[in-house]
């Protein structure tokens, strides 16, 4: 399947909030999706297919030097194709581009899968964020990857 990378747009936000609500228990609201449009640390990369139709996206901050990703989630019928590694290696590629290597994200200490899918790209458990997440009281894991003189930084 070919992936078309592409900035995300107000006209998008429909679709986003669709496989937002599909894959996260306590899903972004439109009006945080629109606040991160109009932040400009903020940058949402959407990824689609020939045919137009949404796979995915990922939202992540570029602060001073530094890149947080918040946010990375892929329609659960396009899960396992890769999307999200394509989606991950164009944040860290386009991150290394500008000068950054350092990356850092929150993920759920019982969300194995995504724990297993940042460690094959490099980023290592740092520390534990207690009751991060306000809807479980979930606990988040602080992973982090500094890259240092790689030219390929794809798992």
């Amino acid at each position: 399947m070919k992936i078309k990378l592409a900035p995300m747009t107000d006209g998008d936000i429909d679709e986003v909030l669709e496989i937002e609500k599909l894959s996260f228990p306590s899903p972004w609201s439109k009006r945080l999706f629109l606040n991160e449009l109009a932040n400009p640390n903020s940058n949402i990369v959407l990824a689609r297919d020939d045919t137009d139709t949404l796979l995915g996206f990922v939202c992540f901050w570029i602060v001073a030097d530094e890149t947080h990703i918040l946010n990375i989630a892929v329609h659960p019928k396009f899960r396992r194709q890769g999307i999200a590694k394509r989606l991950l290696t164009h944040v860290l590629e386009s991150a290394k581009n500008k000068g950054i290597s350092y990356f850092a994200l929150e993920v759920r200490n019982r969300n194995q899968a995504a724990i297993e899918f940042y460690k094959g790209f490099g980023f290592k458990a740092v520390g534990v964020r207690k009751g991060y997440y306000a809807d479980t009281g979930e606990d988040a894991i602080l992973m982090e990857l500094e890259i240092k003189g790689q030219t390929n930084v794809s798992s």
